[in-house]
């Protein structure tokens, strides 16, 4: 059975880190590209960072040197680095596993940061 599954959210405060994990199952992640999403509520869904077969990495700017995308082959799995959170970053995070025209989505996982 082909799955995707995030893991890691939580609740913390501003200015923490957390570390969110996409794990596949039924199929392997070597050469799919990986896009971390994010949904605030009443907002619609936002690309958020993504790695590429060839392990290019892509940040929204609102994320970029405080977020950091990372594939590990040997476990079938992306990790979503998250460092210096903010309010602003609260949102339930979805990966995407994509290649030509399959796609898989997990479950999401909730993310928020207040004080």
């Amino acid at each position: 059975q082909v799955q995707l599954v995030e893991s890691g959210g939580g609740l913390v405060q501003p200015g923490e880190s957390l570390r969110l994990s996409c794990e596949a199952s039924g199929f392997s992640l070597n050469g799919y590209g990986i896009i971390w999403h994010r949904q605030a509520p009443g907002m619609p869904r936002d690309w958020v960072a993504s790695i590429g077969g060839t392990n290019l990495k892509k940040y929204q700017d609102s994320v970029k040197d405080r977020f950091t995308i990372i594939r590990d082959n040997a476990k079938n799995a992306v990790y979503l680095q998250m460092n210096n959170l903010k309010p602003e970053d609260t949102a339930v995070y979805y990966c995407e596993a994509t290649r030509l025209r399959t796609s898989y989505w997990g479950q999401g996982t909730q993310v928020t940061v207040s004080s």
